[in-house]
């Protein structure tokens, strides 16, 4: 199977991935961000190229997309010849406002660096699968919290002997806790991790790991040298216990022979999975001094490659010096001498603008008639939505509308989900697009079934009661005949 059709991949500049509307590439700055005009040409490069459609993926990721084999690689050559370089390997994710943040307990890219370089020391891309991430947040005004990760550290104290929380397998909110460390244990424990998932294989995540071996990795208090990490054998089990602050052996980090080896998936560590930042990345941030920086949403993650350009052709003739990506699929513009003039102009573009936007609300993924697996035209009927039936959403309350089962734009579950098959708009209830639907209508007429589910929440609602909390009041086979409803 060749780079061009393996679907699990990630599709890296060099690897792209087939998709129902050609191949897609997936770009990550080393600088974090790209300069106004680098964008620029990013934007010319795709309508060159592609089908003209940009994205920012939920983890802060550029995607390109609609390439072809030939055209990938004239891409690729030219976001060599703009100067771009970009992230190969095993991510290691930080905050969209990381080293800027006045906010943030600490900056978490010099760990991050040093990470990266003890993952390549210690051979491990290779043995891992391309959705093995780790994150890295000093926290601030946009924490990576709502991001999920393998391996997460998260700043719990500043200055020269800066702690880390150590978790795993999770978001800031779900990851299991393993100790809290000085940045050295937490580089390494980091590393340790991730070696025992990759004697687990390619198809391993830390949420495989055993519990001795999650407790072996909470033991290591001390700080011990890289070089002196124990190798991996697959021969190998595990002894009973290490002494607390020893490093875990080799036996320790091998599977134990009598344990069952994959755990039960619950979701994956992609970038496909969203449930949005912290705080969202949209409007104005302060910096240091005087300065802002702006943040600006994609609508469901895409937007035509002239509107990219022509946002930042303004950004930049209004002095912005960086654009930075964003999860959350939002860009940050810094720099900016009147940040109110370009988000007037970005909400003409039809960017989002506001937190309060209800397409910050909807997950959508591309649909036809760009996605061959599409059988229902999802963005369409995400802003007819959005439109007519903005009081549905609150923070309660997520809407995913999929072109076909295989959910690619919200891998779990949703408070309402739309997915298209063979008989037209089918509707999930507080489940994923793999889920068989309780009730259909035609594809071009889905915006207003959803239309009546927003009206019974609009007239069933009690004061302050959430429209998720409303929705499971109704009950899912009354929010089905909703839907069915004026066929």
């Amino acid at each position: 199977m060749n780079a061009f059709s393996r679907r699990g991949a990630c599709p890296a500049l060099s690897a792209p991935m087939q998709t129902g509307d050609g191949l897609l590439v997936r770009l990550n700055p080393v600088a974090g961000g790209l300069a106004p005009k680098s964008l620029i040409g990013l934007g010319e490069s795709a309508l060159r190229h592609g089908n003209g459609i940009m994205e920012v993926t939920a983890r802060g990721s550029l995607q390109i997309r609609g390439l072809t084999a030939q055209s990938a690689r004239l891409l690729a050559a030219e976001v060599d010849a703009l100067g771009i370089q970009v992230r190969s390997g095993v991510p290691v994710e930080t905050g969209p406002l990381a080293g800027i943040d006045p906010d943030e307990i600490a900056d978490p890219r010099p760990l991050a660096e040093r990470i990266r370089a003890a993952i390549e020391e210690a051979g491990l891309t290779a043995r891992l699968g391309p959705k093995v991430s780790v994150v890295v947040d000093g926290g601030g005004q946009l924490s990576m919290s709502a991001v999920t990760a393998d391996v997460r550290l998260k700043a719990v104290s500043a200055g020269a002997g800066a702690l880390w929380s150590v978790s795993v397998s999770g978001d800031g909110q779900s990851a299991k806790p393993l100790s809290t460390v000085d940045s050295d244990a937490a580089r390494d424990i980091a590393v340790a991790a991730l070696r025992m998932v990759a004697e687990k294989g390619r198809e391993a995540h830390t949420r495989d790991l055993s519990e001795r071996q999650l407790d072996s990795l909470a033991s290591w208090h001390s700080v011990t040298p890289l070089s002196v990490l124990p190798d991996i054998s697959p021969s190998r089990g595990e002894i009973g216990s290490s002494r607390a602050g020893s490093p875990p052996s080799a036996l320790e980090i091998g599977e134990s022979r009598g344990e069952s080896v994959i755990s039960p998936l619950e979701g994956e560590m992609s970038g496909r999975t969203e449930r949005g930042a912290s705080r969202k990345s949209i409007g104005l941030f302060p910096l240091a001094g005087d300065a802002f920086t702006l943040g600006i949403a994609l609508p469901y993650g895409s937007m035509p490659a002239q509107n990219l350009i022509d946002l930042a052709t303004q950004a930049a003739n209004l002095g912005a010096t960086e654009i930075r990506l964003a999860p959350g699929r939002a860009l940050l513009v810094l720099g900016l001498s009147a940040p109110s003039s370009l988000q007037g102009s970005a909400a003409a573009l039809g960017f989002v603008t506001s937190p309060a936007d209800p397409r910050t609300r909807i997950a959508a993924c591309p649909g036809t008639p760009a996605c061959a697996s599409g059988r229902i035209a999802t963005r369409a009927i995400a802003e007819t939505i959005a439109k007519q039936s903005a009081d549905l959403f609150d923070a309660s309350l997520t809407l995913h509308i999929s072109g076909c089962a295989k959910g690619c734009a919200h891998p779990g579950p949703a408070a309402l989900t739309l997915v298209g098959d063979e008989n037209a708009a089918g509707l999930v209830v507080d489940g994923t697009a793999k889920a068989l639907p309780a009730a259909y209508r035609p594809g071009y007429d889905a915006a207003r079934g959803v239309a009546g589910i927003a009206a019974a929440i609009h007239d069933a609602r009690h004061p302050s009661e959430t429209a998720a909390a409303c929705l499971a009041r109704l009950g899912a086979a009354g929010i089905a005949e909703l839907y069915r409803r004026n066929q």
